[in-house]
C-alpha cells in the first residue's frame, strides 16, 4: 500500500487476535500488538474502560499516537455515552496522550438533532474543539484559498454563477474552515455569523453570512483564521468576494507580528471608517476587480510586510453612511413594533471566498490541445421510445506525460443534435449542464439521459487551481462521445 500510494495509512481494527479468533480487546495488548507492529495504527474497539487508554499507551511505547481509541457517537456501550457527551471520552484520551477514532458523527443527521442539522453540527464539533483544542493554524503556505465549503449544501456555484440548486454531498470538496470567534463590537450578539449553505455562494456551496444591526462607524470584528505565514520579501495579494445589501460593508483585517512581537493591523476595506483609523496601523482601499450580475463584488488589495508573519485574519462588518437602503426599508416594513433605534440599521453581508497569494494576474492553464481524454466502461440502456441513458467513466491526462494534478476539476456536459449537412458535431441544444466535481483525473457518471434527437455528448473538464481560479470553459479540454445509433 505504501509503495503504490505514498502517505497512505493502513489501520488495524481491534477485532481478530493472534489465535485467529474474534475477540475485541478494547485496548492495545499482547493479543493484538503483532498486527499493530506491522501497520500504521490500531483502531481500538469502543467499549474500553477508563484505565485502558493509559495501558494502551504504555504498550505502544513511542507510538502511542498510533493508538486510536474508538468512540461511538451513537453511544452503544462506549465510554462516556457518546452523543452530546462525546467530549467526556475525549478528555480521558487527551490526558492519556493517545489518539481518538470518532465513529458515526452522522448520528446528528440520522437522529435529526434539534433545532436543525447545521446548528447541531456546529454545537457538537465545538465540544470536540473545546476538549482537544485546535492544533493547526492556517494559512501556513501560499496560495491560501477558502470558500468555506463543508462538502455539502443546497446549491453549487462557480465564480459567482449558480449552476445547480439541488442538494448535494461530496466530502472531497471541503475547504479550510474558519474559526468564527467574536473579537470586538458593540455587543457579541449585534451580528450573527455562521457558515451558511442556504444563501447563494460564490464558489461551491458554502459562505459566511453576517446578519444583524449596526450603527454607523461602529465596526463588528470576527476572527476567521489564525495563521503562521512568514512573508520574507513576499507581497501579499488579497482577494475576497462580497455580496451585501443596503449600506452594509465588509472588510478584512490582517494581523502581522514581527520577531520582536510587534503587532501591526492592516485593514483592507472598500470604504474608510470615520474616526477609526487609530485602530489600524494601515488602511488599504482595494480595487474592485469585477462586479458581477449576481451582485458579487470582487475586492483585491496588495500588502507588503517584509519579515513579518501573518498571524490572524478578521472580518470587519461596518456601515459608513446613513442612507435609506433596501434592507432598512424592508426591516421597518416587517418589524413595525420592534424597529431599532434611529441610529441603527439592519446589516447583511455574505463573504464568498478568500484568496491570498504572492502574485497578481491569472495562472497558466494548459490549453485543451495539451490534454488526452478517453471514455471507458460505456453502457447504454433503453428507457422508452427513443430515450436512452448512458453510464461511463471519463479520464484525462496531459500529453507530455506531466503528472501535475490540479486540486479540482468541474465536469459539464453539452448535448448536441444529430449530424446535419456534414456538421460533425451537430448543434447545441439546451444549456451546458454541470455534472459534478472531481479531485482526481477521472469522473464517473451514471444514467445520463439522452433524448432521441441527440447525436453526441461533449463533456467539458474545467481545471481549478489551488487559488480557486478556474480555466475558461472555451479553453478547457473536452471529450466528444458519439451516441447516435448506440
Amino acid at each position: 500500500m505504501h509503495s503504490s500510494m505514498p502517505e497512505s495509512l493502513v489501520i488495524w481494527y481491534d477485532s481478530v487476535i493472534t489465535t485467529g479468533h474474534l475477540r475485541w480487546q478494547d485496548q492495545l495488548n499482547e493479543k493484538n500488538k503483532p498486527f499493530f507492529d506491522i501497520c500504521d495504527g490500531i483502531f481500538v474497539n469502543y467499549t474500553w474502560k477508563s484505565n485502558y487508554p493509559d495501558l494502551s499507551a504504555a504498550v505502544a511505547g513511542d507510538r502511542k499516537f498510533d493508538v486510536y481509541m474508538g468512540i461511538d457517537v451513537f453511544g452503544r456501550k462506549t465510554f462516556g455515552g457518546g452523543q452530546w457527551n462525546t467530549n467526556v471520552a475525549l478528555d480521558v484520551l487527551k490526558k492519556a496522550n493517545v489518539s481518538a477514532a470518532i465513529f458515526a458523527p452522522g448520528w446528528l443527521y440520522e437522529t435529526k438533532q434539534p433545532p436543525d442539522f447545521q446548528t447541531a453540527q456546529n454545537r457538537w464539533w465545538e465540544l470536540v474543539a473545546k476538549s482537544w483544542g485546535r492544533v493547526n493554524n492556517y494559512p501556513k503556505l501560499l496560495p491560501f484559498y477558502s470558500n468555506f465549503d463543508q462538502g455539502q449544501g443546497y446549491h453549487i456555484s462557480v465564480e459567482g454563477n449558480q449552476l445547480t440548486d439541488a442538494p448535494w454531498n461530496n466530502m472531497s470538496c471541503q475547504g479550510f474552515q474558519p474559526r468564527l470567534e467574536f473579537i470586538d463590537g458593540p455587543t457579541p450578539d449585534a451580528i450573527q455569523f455562521i457558515v451558511d449553505f442556504k444563501e447563494e455562494s460564490y464558489n461551491g456551496g458554502g459562505n459566511i453570512t453576517f446578519k444583524g444591526t449596526l450603527e454607523e462607524n461602529v465596526p463588528f470584528t470576527i476572527r476567521l483564521f489564525q495563521g503562521e505565514l512568514l512573508l520574507d520579501n513576499l507581497h501579499l495579494v488579497l482577494t475576497y468576494s462580497v455580496k451585501s445589501k443596503g449600506d452594509s460593508l465588509l472588510g478584512l483585517s490582517l494581523q502581522f507580528s514581527s520577531v520582536l512581537s510587534e503587532k501591526i493591523m492592516v485593514l483592507v476595506a472598500p470604504s474608510e471608517m470615520n474616526g477609526l483609523s487609530h485602530k489600524f496601523s494601515k488602511m488599504i482601499m482595494p480595487s474592485q476587480v469585477s462586479k458581477m450580475a449576481s451582485k458579487w463584488i470582487i475586492n483585491e488589495g496588495t500588502v507588503a510586510m517584509d519579515g513579518f508573519m501573518l498571524t490572524e485574519i478578521h472580518a470587519v462588518c461596518y456601515r459608513t453612511k446613513s442612507t435609506p437602503g433596501e434592507l432598512r426599508s424592508e426591516f421597518r416594513a416587517d418589524n413595525q413594533d420592534s424597529a431599532p433605534a434611529p441610529s441603527l440599521a439592519e446589516y447583511f453581508a455574505v463573504l464568498g471566498h478568500i484568496t491570498i497569494k504572492n502574485f497578481s494576474g491569472n495562472l497558466f492553464f494548459p490549453p485543451s490541445t495539451s490534454w488526452l481524454t478517453e471514455s471507458q466502461y460505456i453502457k447504454y440502456s433503453s428507457i422508452s421510445q427513443g430515450f436512452k441513458t448512458v453510464s461511463l467513466k471519463i479520464i484525462w491526462k496531459l500529453k507530455d506525460g506531466n503528472d501535475f494534478l490540479f486540486p479540482k476539476y468541474n465536469i459539464y456536459v453539452e448535448k448536441l443534435t444529430k449530424q446535419v449537412d456534414g456538421n460533425a458535431t451537430g448543434t447545441l441544444v439546451d444549456a451546458r449542464v454541470y455534472l459534478g466535481a472531481a479531485h482526481v483525473q477521472a469522473f464517473y457518471m451514471s444514467d445520463l439521459s439522452i433524448p432521441s434527437h441527440i447525436g453526441s455528448l461533449r463533456f467539458i473538464i474545467q481545471a481549478c487551481a489551488a487559488d480557486g481560479t478556474c480555466q475558461e470553459l472555451d479553453e478547457s479540454p473536452y471529450m466528444l462521445l458519439d451516441v447516435e445509433g448506440q
